[in-house]
């Protein structure tokens, strides 16, 4: 019983964080199909794929924040994406077989599921259906790849922090009062990779954001205090 309740949860919170094309039991039936796999269970900062490694299986996070980047020629983590609870990855390596250098790592205390890629393929084949959560996934994913890519378009490393807050502030926002709290602790680093700016200007400009008293840092967190004066700048 216990574990058709978690089941339902999971369902419960896929379906409310995506924009749904797939229905609730089609949603299900592929979280149950992670559920057949290996439950797995990591700390923050540990790897899930590491550096130079290719992947050997796919994987539903089941709570917890997983990163995903690469490494720059100069040394430097270039921040890609932010996995978050109810995901797929890596998703693109589960269909194609092909992955670049990407790297996977625990920001907090993470659980996943792990499936062979031929089982989630033979999955996919027989249950045809199961197909509209991937594909919404695939479209989240698209929709964060295409902002960043248009926030590039900003002249100044202000406007394109900006934008980089306001989207984070989209995907990971939780209410505070009147204020959004960015709930997925950021590295000035990975901000900074995000926005093709180096991490002391980065350090800066949320300096000045800050003492204009339109954001709010919380050790690792960001907290939005005010978006309307925020969206000005855009």
């Amino acid at each position: 019983m216990r574990q058709i309740s978690q089941n339902t949860r999971y369902v419960e919170n896929f379906c409310h964080n995506m924009h749904m094309l797939a229905s609730a039991s089609q949603t299900k039936e592929l979280i149950n199909t992670f559920h057949r796999g290996t439950r797995l269970r990591y700390e923050k900062g540990e790897y899930i794929i590491r550096p130079g490694e290719q992947p050997s299986a796919v994987f539903y996070i089941e709570s917890g924040l997983i990163k995903a980047f690469d490494i720059t020629k100069y040394g430097e983590e270039n921040l890609l994406i932010i996995r978050r609870e109810h995901e797929i990855f890596p998703l693109i390596w589960a269909i194609t077989g092909q992955e670049r250098d990407v790297i996977y790592q625990a920001m907090s205390s993470v659980q996943v599921w792990r499936l062979s890629r031929e089982e989630y393929l033979d999955f996919l084949h027989n249950h045809p259906d199961a197909l509209a959560p991937v594909l919404d996934m695939t479209l989240e994913m698209y929709r964060i790849h295409s902002e960043r890519i248009m926030s590039l378009e900003y002249r100044t490393v202000r406007e394109r922090l900006i934008s980089f807050l306001l989207s984070s502030a989209q995907r990971f926002g939780k209410k505070e009062g009147k204020a959004i709290l960015i709930d997925v602790p950021l590295r000035q680093q990975d901000i900074a990779s995000s926005i093709n700016a180096s991490r002391e200007t980065t350090g800066r400009e949320l300096s000045a954001l800050e003492q204009k008293g339109y954001i709010e840092t919380k050790r690792s967190m960001i907290v939005l205090k005010d978006r309307a004066a925020l969206k000005k700048y855009l």
